[in-house]
Protein backbone atom coordinates (compact mmCIF):
# COMPACT_ATOMS: atom_id res chain seq x y z
CA UNK A 1 0.00 0.00 0.00
CA UNK A 2 2.21 2.72 -1.18
CA UNK A 3 5.73 2.95 -2.12
CA UNK A 4 6.66 5.78 0.01
CA UNK A 5 6.31 9.57 -0.37
CA UNK A 6 9.73 10.86 0.84
CA UNK A 7 9.95 14.46 2.77
CA UNK A 8 12.54 16.16 -0.69
CA UNK A 9 10.75 14.62 -3.46
CA UNK A 10 7.32 15.15 -2.12
CA UNK A 11 8.15 18.75 -0.87
CA UNK A 12 9.23 19.35 -4.35
CA UNK A 13 6.12 18.11 -6.17
CA UNK A 14 3.64 20.24 -3.64
CA UNK A 15 5.15 23.41 -4.76
CA UNK A 16 4.80 22.23 -8.31
CA UNK A 17 8.16 20.87 -9.60
CA UNK A 18 8.78 17.68 -10.56
CA UNK A 19 6.52 14.73 -12.30
CA UNK A 20 5.21 13.27 -9.46
CA UNK A 21 1.62 13.84 -8.61
CA UNK A 22 0.48 17.12 -6.87
CA UNK A 23 0.01 18.04 -3.30
CA UNK A 24 -3.77 17.56 -4.13
CA UNK A 25 -3.37 14.06 -5.73
CA UNK A 26 -1.23 13.02 -3.01
CA UNK A 27 -3.54 14.32 -0.12
CA UNK A 28 -6.77 12.53 -1.88
CA UNK A 29 -4.79 9.53 -2.52
CA UNK A 30 -3.79 9.08 1.27
CA UNK A 31 -7.43 9.71 1.99
CA UNK A 32 -8.61 6.92 -0.13
CA UNK A 33 -6.21 4.89 1.07
CA UNK A 34 -6.46 5.21 4.85
CA UNK A 35 -10.26 6.38 5.63
CA UNK A 36 -11.25 3.55 7.15
CA UNK A 37 -8.23 3.72 10.02
CA UNK A 38 -8.33 4.09 13.18
CA UNK A 39 -5.00 6.18 14.64
CA UNK A 40 -2.78 3.92 15.35
CA UNK A 41 -3.17 1.29 12.24
CA UNK A 42 -3.35 4.76 10.49
CA UNK A 43 -0.13 5.98 12.18
CA UNK A 44 1.62 2.81 11.59
CA UNK A 45 0.93 2.82 8.13
CA UNK A 46 2.01 6.14 7.48
CA UNK A 47 5.80 5.57 8.99
CA UNK A 48 6.12 2.49 7.78
CA UNK A 49 4.95 2.88 4.30
CA UNK A 50 3.99 5.94 3.12
CA UNK A 51 6.88 8.42 5.01
CA UNK A 52 9.78 6.17 6.73
CA UNK A 53 12.26 8.08 8.69
CA UNK A 54 10.26 11.28 7.20
CA UNK A 55 7.25 11.65 9.95
CA UNK A 56 7.73 13.23 13.04
CA UNK A 57 4.91 14.39 15.76
CA UNK A 58 4.74 17.86 17.09
CA UNK A 59 3.22 18.04 20.51
CA UNK A 60 3.16 20.69 22.92
CA UNK A 61 2.79 18.43 25.86
CA UNK A 62 -0.62 19.89 26.95
CA UNK A 63 -3.73 18.85 29.02
CA UNK A 64 -4.40 16.69 26.26
CA UNK A 65 -1.03 15.52 24.80
CA UNK A 66 -0.94 12.07 26.36
CA UNK A 67 -3.81 10.89 24.22
CA UNK A 68 -1.92 11.31 20.89
CA UNK A 69 1.71 10.33 22.82
CA UNK A 70 0.00 7.12 23.31
CA UNK A 71 -0.91 6.55 20.27
CA UNK A 72 2.37 7.48 18.56
CA UNK A 73 4.52 5.40 20.98
CA UNK A 74 1.90 2.09 20.33
CA UNK A 75 2.29 2.89 16.33
CA UNK A 76 6.41 3.14 16.67
CA UNK A 77 7.86 5.03 19.87
CA UNK A 78 10.77 5.52 17.39
CA UNK A 79 8.64 8.25 15.57
CA UNK A 80 10.18 11.30 16.99
CA UNK A 81 8.07 14.56 18.66
CA UNK A 82 9.15 17.95 18.71
CA UNK A 83 8.61 19.94 21.30
CA UNK A 84 8.68 23.59 21.36
CA UNK A 85 10.78 24.62 23.66
CA UNK A 86 9.44 28.61 23.75
CA UNK A 87 11.17 29.58 27.55
CA UNK A 88 8.00 30.65 28.34
CA UNK A 89 6.15 27.15 29.65
CA UNK A 90 4.86 26.51 32.52
CA UNK A 91 7.30 24.51 35.07
CA UNK A 92 4.44 22.14 35.50
CA UNK A 93 4.02 21.43 31.81
CA UNK A 94 7.76 20.02 31.29
CA UNK A 95 7.63 18.05 34.79
CA UNK A 96 4.43 16.84 33.15
CA UNK A 97 6.71 16.52 29.25
CA UNK A 98 9.51 14.03 31.16
CA UNK A 99 6.53 12.43 33.02
CA UNK A 100 5.29 11.23 29.60
CA UNK A 101 8.55 10.90 28.24
CA UNK A 102 9.05 7.91 30.42
CA UNK A 103 5.89 6.60 30.99
CA UNK A 104 4.91 6.44 27.01
CA UNK A 105 8.43 5.48 26.43
CA UNK A 106 9.14 7.62 23.84
CA UNK A 107 12.25 7.21 22.36
CA UNK A 108 13.05 10.71 20.55
CA UNK A 109 12.08 13.90 22.00
CA UNK A 110 13.42 16.80 20.53
CA UNK A 111 13.57 20.35 21.48
CA UNK A 112 12.61 23.21 18.90
CA UNK A 113 13.77 26.30 20.83
CA UNK A 114 14.29 29.82 19.55
CA UNK A 115 17.49 31.35 17.78
CA UNK A 116 19.32 32.92 20.71
CA UNK A 117 20.17 35.55 18.52
CA UNK A 118 16.71 36.68 17.66
CA UNK A 119 15.51 36.80 20.98
CA UNK A 120 18.47 38.64 21.92
CA UNK A 121 17.26 41.19 18.90
CA UNK A 122 13.55 41.13 19.25
CA UNK A 123 12.58 40.02 23.50
CA UNK A 124 16.12 41.03 24.94
CA UNK A 125 13.60 41.34 27.96
CA UNK A 126 11.18 38.45 27.04
CA UNK A 127 7.87 40.69 27.49
CA UNK A 128 7.22 40.88 23.74
CA UNK A 129 3.94 38.59 24.38
CA UNK A 130 2.35 41.84 26.02
CA UNK A 131 3.27 44.36 23.40
CA UNK A 132 2.39 42.16 20.77
CA UNK A 133 1.53 38.12 20.99
CA UNK A 134 1.14 37.57 17.57
CA UNK A 135 5.13 38.54 16.88
CA UNK A 136 6.16 36.42 19.69
CA UNK A 137 4.50 33.36 18.56
CA UNK A 138 6.49 33.74 15.18
CA UNK A 139 9.30 34.20 17.23
CA UNK A 140 9.24 31.51 20.01
CA UNK A 141 7.19 29.06 17.46
CA UNK A 142 6.37 29.37 14.26
CA UNK A 143 9.99 29.92 13.26
CA UNK A 144 11.52 27.41 15.70
CA UNK A 145 9.28 24.44 13.91
CA UNK A 146 9.94 25.61 10.72
CA UNK A 147 13.39 24.82 11.25
CA UNK A 148 12.77 22.19 13.14
CA UNK A 149 10.01 19.98 10.43
CA UNK A 150 12.43 21.31 7.55
CA UNK A 151 13.88 17.54 7.08
CA UNK A 152 10.32 16.17 7.52
CA UNK A 153 8.19 14.93 4.67
CA UNK A 154 4.73 15.21 6.97
CA UNK A 155 4.13 15.76 10.49
CA UNK A 156 1.30 14.66 12.87
CA UNK A 157 -0.60 16.89 14.96
CA UNK A 158 -2.95 16.25 18.14
CA UNK A 159 -5.83 18.79 16.71
CA UNK A 160 -9.35 18.01 17.19
CA UNK A 161 -12.44 19.79 15.27
CA UNK A 162 -14.40 19.75 18.70
CA UNK A 163 -11.86 22.55 19.75
CA UNK A 164 -13.70 24.96 17.36
CA UNK A 165 -12.84 27.84 15.06
CA UNK A 166 -11.10 26.99 12.43
CA UNK A 167 -10.66 23.83 13.56
CA UNK A 168 -14.09 22.87 13.31
CA UNK A 169 -13.77 21.16 9.80
CA UNK A 170 -10.30 19.73 10.26
CA UNK A 171 -9.53 17.10 7.87
CA UNK A 172 -7.22 13.73 8.61
CA UNK A 173 -4.77 15.07 5.82
CA UNK A 174 -3.60 18.77 5.07
CA UNK A 175 -0.85 20.01 2.89
CA UNK A 176 1.31 22.71 4.44
CA UNK A 177 4.49 24.79 3.05
CA UNK A 178 4.88 21.49 0.76
CA UNK A 179 4.88 18.49 3.72
CA UNK A 180 1.68 16.67 4.60
CA UNK A 181 0.45 17.22 7.70
CA UNK A 182 -1.85 14.43 9.79
CA UNK A 183 -4.67 14.60 12.18
CA UNK A 184 -5.15 11.59 13.68
CA UNK A 185 -7.59 12.66 16.16
CA UNK A 186 -9.39 15.03 13.83
CA UNK A 187 -12.91 13.36 13.68
CA UNK A 188 -12.41 12.17 17.56
CA UNK A 189 -15.48 13.37 20.20
CA UNK A 190 -14.36 14.57 23.84
CA UNK A 191 -15.69 12.09 25.27
CA UNK A 192 -13.51 9.38 23.31
CA UNK A 193 -10.70 11.67 24.26
CA UNK A 194 -11.37 11.25 27.86
CA UNK A 195 -12.05 7.59 27.32
CA UNK A 196 -8.48 7.47 26.06
CA UNK A 197 -7.15 8.83 29.11
CA UNK A 198 -9.37 6.12 30.94
CA UNK A 199 -8.53 2.70 29.14
CA UNK A 200 -4.88 3.85 29.31
CA UNK A 201 -4.40 5.18 32.35
CA UNK A 202 -2.62 8.36 31.26
CA UNK A 203 -1.65 10.75 33.66
CA UNK A 204 -3.24 14.08 33.38
CA UNK A 205 -1.50 18.01 33.05
CA UNK A 206 -1.05 18.57 36.34
CA UNK A 207 -2.65 22.42 35.79
CA UNK A 208 -6.24 20.98 34.80
CA UNK A 209 -7.54 20.26 38.48
CA UNK A 210 -6.82 24.15 38.31
CA UNK A 211 -8.97 24.54 35.60
CA UNK A 212 -6.77 25.54 32.78
CA UNK A 213 -7.75 22.99 29.41
CA UNK A 214 -5.62 24.27 27.01
CA UNK A 215 -2.34 24.68 27.89
CA UNK A 216 0.37 26.62 26.23
CA UNK A 217 2.78 29.13 27.17
CA UNK A 218 2.48 30.55 31.04
CA UNK A 219 1.71 34.37 30.42
CA UNK A 220 -0.74 33.87 27.64
CA UNK A 221 -2.84 30.88 29.41
CA UNK A 222 -5.56 31.16 31.72
CA UNK A 223 -7.78 28.85 33.23
CA UNK A 224 -11.50 28.81 31.91
CA UNK A 225 -14.56 29.17 33.14
CA UNK A 226 -17.45 27.25 33.68
CA UNK A 227 -19.49 27.66 29.85
CA UNK A 228 -16.01 29.15 28.19
CA UNK A 229 -14.61 27.54 25.32
CA UNK A 230 -12.29 25.13 25.75
CA UNK A 231 -9.76 27.04 24.31
CA UNK A 232 -11.29 30.14 25.67
CA UNK A 233 -8.32 30.77 27.91
CA UNK A 234 -5.69 31.24 25.32
CA UNK A 235 -4.32 34.82 24.38
CA UNK A 236 -7.60 35.66 26.44
CA UNK A 237 -8.67 39.38 25.88
CA UNK A 238 -6.38 39.81 22.60
CA UNK A 239 -8.80 38.36 20.06
CA UNK A 240 -6.39 35.38 18.67
CA UNK A 241 -7.08 31.87 19.09
CA UNK A 242 -4.26 30.22 17.39
CA UNK A 243 -0.05 30.42 17.73
CA UNK A 244 0.34 30.32 13.75
CA UNK A 245 2.10 27.27 13.50
CA UNK A 246 -1.01 26.29 11.83
CA UNK A 247 -1.90 28.32 8.91
CA UNK A 248 -5.44 28.53 7.53
CA UNK A 249 -6.79 26.31 4.85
Amino acid sequence: MGEGWGGGDQRREARGGGNRPSAEHLLAELTKRYRDLDAVPLLRALASREFPGQIAAVSSFGAESAVLLALVAEADPRIPVIFLETGKHFAETRRYRDRLIETLGLEDVRLALPAARHIATLDPVGTLWQSDPDACCRLRKVAPLKRALAEWGAWITGRKRYQGDRRSALPTFEADDGQVKVNPLAGWSKARVEAAFAERNLPRHPLESEGYLSIGCAPCSRPVADGEALRAGRWAGCGKTECGIHRPA
